[in-house]
């Protein structure tokens, strides 16, 4: 009976043993999900769409599997522990792409915002041009309310830059070219059509 109660004793101390010596891995859980916060902050969420979806889908996974082991009576946290190393790993790396992504981003917002300009400059200048007759009078002025929305549209694309929305900016500016160029396609027929009279 002594003997049964001493290996009983020394099952549950191995026992114990065993379940206390894997402790969770809190800290690389919390470094892991720091480095994913960062890759947030710097703009993640923007610049780096899928690589933010796959770095969350990765952890998840680490932290289904962390969850898993902590069911089990041997718990073992190696797996969880590699899967967290990765994530912090790749979370650092994705946040050293977004400054060029930002900077592409930025660029590509600037190069359209200057072709806007361009287009509805040469809109404007050829309304200028155009045939005024008494049938054209109305056309005229409605392509001048126009511009003067794309204007205040060109406005907005600058705002827009100014707090680093540049996807949003872009967008605008080439709205506004499409339709810039639209209105000086209106103008040039209008002046063709007057030269056929001719």
């Amino acid at each position: 009976m002594k003997n049964l109660m001493k290996l009983s004793v020394l099952g549950l101390l191995v026992v114990f043993l065993f379940t206390s010596c894997a402790k969770q891995p809190t800290q690389q859980i919390d470094e892991a999900k720091a480095a994913i916060s960062a890759v947030e902050a710097a703009g993640g969420n923007i610049y780096a769409k899928e690589e933010l979806k796959k770095l969350n889908d990765d952890f998840n996974a680490a932290m289904d599997e962390v969850n898993a082991q902590s069911k089990k009576l041997f718990k073992k946290y190696g797996q969880a522990k590699e899967m967290l190393a990765k994530v912090k790993a790749d979370a650092e790396a994705v946040k050293e792409l977004i400054p060029a992504r930002k900077e592409e981003a930025k660029n590509n917002a600037l190069s359209a915002q200057e072709e806007a300009k361009a287009a509805f400059e040469e809109a404007k200048a050829l309304l200028e041009k155009a045939p005024k007759g008494k049938g054209t009078k109305a056309d005229i002025e409605a392509m001048k309310a126009d511009l003067a929305g794309l204007e205040a549209q060109l406005a907005e694309v600058q705002a827009a830059i100014d707090q680093e929305d540049y996807f949003g900016a872009k967008e605008k500016a080439v709205s506004i070219k499409e339709k810039a160029n639209a209105i000086a396609e209106q103008v040039k027929a209008a002046i063709e059509k007057v030269k056929g009279r001719k």
